[in-house]
């Protein structure tokens, strides 16, 4: 089973310290949300170069704040400063509408419209090929990039909804989804991104399924922490609306708890859905939060 962590740290001294031990652990790839250290790409480079073989992955870079072009430019020099190729994938999505509209001022009007565009703009780029694109969001017409490094940077979508499946199977590696869990993701997330990447004649597409994980046993009280540790994403329509066809009421009934025997069970459960990667986010629980986070990180392990 691949299995990946989330990218965290408040210093490049941590990020290299959790990549170091993550690859000594065994674990396939880890995965920095858009606000790690103001610019996740910068602590993931310095990360990739300290270790040999893991993956690190943005989930995700937000596509309004950032020109199709610059994004590109700072891939291939991200690929770059790694050095070897195949371990770093650029996860992008559009974020949400209180973030783009609430917090930066933009407009939120055409997601879909705009990271199907944003796609087909920065693909181009990033496969060192000049780009010319004419559409209403963006209108681009330029050369390759001064820096383009051998091999494509592959790309994939924080797609949830119908429409951002479809461009990730046409125009991308896959799929990187968090709050999708093993019903949305076999009744939802897989048939159609593998239906568009089929239609479109592009491989099997990648679904890199994010969830909370904590192995406790006492399952309601695991829940409880978790509705208080990631009950926030329940506010945002794009998570309840994946959140409802996975069956749940909110964020806590996705999450993945109980004892050794079960989240091995649900986490297998990702798999049989469709899911290529898991990314297990473990959360504390309990009054001994090391203990707990070893337990969690410890079942993880031995499933490797």
């Amino acid at each position: 089973m691949r299995i990946g962590l989330p990218g965290i740290g408040s210093s490049l001294d941590r990020i290299v310290h959790q990549a170091e031990r993550a690859e000594a652990d065994g674990f396939s790839s880890l995965w920095y949300a858009s606000g790690t250290l103001g610019d996740p790409l910068v602590g993931m480079a310095v990360a990739a170069r300290a270790t040999t073989s893991i993956e690190v992955g943005t989930a995700i870079v937000q596509t309004y704040p950032c020109h199709p072009m610059l994004l590109a430019a700072r891939a291939n020099a991200t690929t770059e400063a790694i050095g070897t190729a195949g371990r770093f994938t650029l996860g992008i999505g559009p974020s949400h509408q209180p973030v783009i509209e609430g917090m930066l001022g933009l407009s939120y009007d055409h997601p879909g419209r705009d990271t199907e565009e944003y796609v087909q703009v920065l693909a181009p780029l990033l496969r060192g090929e000049a780009v010319s694109f004419h559409g209403e969001a963006y209108q681009v017409n330029a050369g390759p990039l001064a820096l383009s490094p051998a091999g494509e940077t592959p790309v994939l979508i924080a797609a949830l909804g119908p429409r951002l499946l479809r461009i990730a199977g046409r125009h991308t590696a896959g799929t990187v989804t968090w709050m999708a869990n093993a019903r949305a993701i076999g009744e939802h997330v897989s048939p159609r991104i593998r239906k568009a990447a089929g239609d479109a004649g592009r491989a099997e597409p990648r679904i890199v399924a994010g969830l909370p994980v904590a192995v406790h046993d006492d399952v309601d009280e695991a829940r409880q922490v978790a509705a208080k540790s990631f009950g926030m994403y329940g506010t945002l329509p794009n998570y309840q609306r994946i959140l409802e066809r996975g069956g749940v009421s909110g964020p806590a009934d996705a999450a993945i708890v109980g004892d050794e025997a079960s989240v091995a069970a649900q986490l297998q459960a990702l798999v049989d859905a469709g899911v290529t990667d898991v990314w297990a986010a473990p959360f504390p629980v309990g009054d001994d939060r090391q203990a707990s986070r070893d337990r969690t990180r410890d079942l993880l392990k031995s499933l490797l």
